[in-house]
C-alpha cells in the first residue's frame, strides 16, 4: 500500500498561549498596593483621611476660649501639618464665636494663614481657604483698618492664586470664598483692593478678579460708582472685554449691564441716553462695542 505524500498533510496546528484572565481591581485595591505592595510608588501620605472639612454650620463654640487663644498661633505654626489644619479649624470657631478674642491677633493669624496657602499640600490649603471665608464673615469691613490691610491684601492674592489653579477641590473652594468676601463687604473699598489685578500678566488671575469685581459693582449704590468714576468702570469692561478668558469676557458684560442700569434708571429713553453716554466718553470703535453689549 502506497504511503500518502507528507505534502499533502494537513500543517501542524501551532498552539497559541493561552490568554490571561483579567482581574478587576478595585480603587480601594489599588490604593492598598500603592501604599504595600509597589515598592517603584511612593506611599499615600499618611493622615489624608482624618483631616475634616467642616461646613461653617457645623462649627461650635470653644470651650474655655480665654486659655486656648494664647496657644492659637503657635498651632497655626506648628511643623506638623496635622496640627495646624486643627488650630485653622479653632481659628474659624474663634471667628465665628468669640471674634472679639481674635481681633488683636487677627493681623498675625491671616500671615500665617497666607503662609498655609502657599503649601503645596491640598488638605492643608482648603482648610486655610476655609478659614478666609469665616474671617471675611466674621470681621468684614475691619479688615480695611490699617492694623490688618497689608495682611488682607495677601489674602486677596493668594485666593485668586488658588482660584486660578487646576486642583479642582481647591479651586471651588477658592472661588466660594472670593464670593463669601464680596458678600461680607461694603463694595467700593474692596473694589479699590481688587482693581490692580484685572491688569495682572496671569490671565487667570485678570479672570477671577474681575468675577469679583463684577459682584461688586452689581452691589454699588449709583453715588458709589459716581464716586469711582462710571467712565473709569466703563473703560474697563472694554479692556476686559477683549480678554483671552471667556470668564473675563462674561465679567465685562456684567460690569457694563450694571453701569447701564444705574445710569439709565430715571430715564424714558434708555437706550438713547445710554448711546449719548458712550459717544461721548469713549472712542468711537469702544462706543459701539459696550453699546452692542446692552443691545443684545
Amino acid at each position: 500500500m502506497a504511503l500518502r505524500s507528507l505534502d499533502n498533510a494537513l500543517p501542524i496546528a501551532i498552539e497559541r498561549p493561552k490568554k490571561q484572565a483579567k482581574v478587576v481591581v478595585t480603587q480601594n485595591q489599588k490604593q492598598t498596593d500603592c501604599v504595600v505592595n509597589d515598592e517603584n510608588k511612593a506611599p499615600l501620605p499618611p493622615g489624608d483621611a482624618a483631616v475634616d472639612y467642616v461646613p461653617s454650620e457645623n462649627l461650635e463654640a470653644i470651650d474655655d476660649p480665654d486659655s486656648k487663644i494664647h496657644g492659637l498661633v503657635g498651632g497655626l505654626e506648628s511643623k506638623d501639618w496635622l496640627e495646624i489644619c486643627r488650630s485653622l479649624n479653632d481659628t474659624r470657631r474663634f471667628a465665628l464665636f468669640h471674634s472679639a478674642l481674635l481681633l488683636p491677633i487677627l493681623d498675625e493669624v491671616l500671615l500665617v494663614i497666607v503662609k498655609s496657602m502657599k503649601n503645596p499640600r491640598s488638605a492643608l490649603c482648603k482648610t486655610s481657604v476655609m478659614a478666609s471665608a469665616d474671617i471675611f464673615k466674621a470681621f468684614g469691613d475691619e479688615l480695611f483698618e490699617s492694623s490688618t490691610s497689608d495682611a488682607f491684601d495677601n489674602v486677596i492674592l493668594q485666593l485668586l492664586l488658588k482660584a486660578s489653579q487646576d486642583k479642582k477641590f481647591v479651586c471651588e473652594e477658592a472661588d466660594k470664598t472670593l464670593k463669601a468676601m464680596v458678600e461680607s463687604m461694603t463694595p467700593l473699598p474692596l473694589f479699590h483692593k481688587l482693581h490692580t489685578y484685572v491688569k495682572h500678566s496671569n490671565m487667570r488671575i485678570r479672570a477671577k478678579a474681575a468675577i469679583s469685581i463684577s459682584h461688586c459693582v452689581s452691589k454699588m449704590e449709583l453715588d458709589r460708582m459716581k464716586e469711582f468714576g462710571f467712565v473709569s468702570l466703563v473703560q474697563m469692561a472694554v479692556n476686559l472685554l477683549n480678554d483671552r478668558l471667556p470668564e473675563a469676557r462674561e465679567a465685562a458684560r456684567s460690569i457694563v449691564v450694571s453701569v447701564y442700569e444705574a445710569l439709565t434708571k430715571d430715564e424714558e429713553q434708555k437706550q438713547e441716553a445710554w448711546q449719548d453716554f458712550c459717544q461721548s466718553n469713549l472712542p468711537a470703535i469702544h462706543a459701539q462695542a459696550i453699546v452692542k453689549v446692552v443691545s443684545s
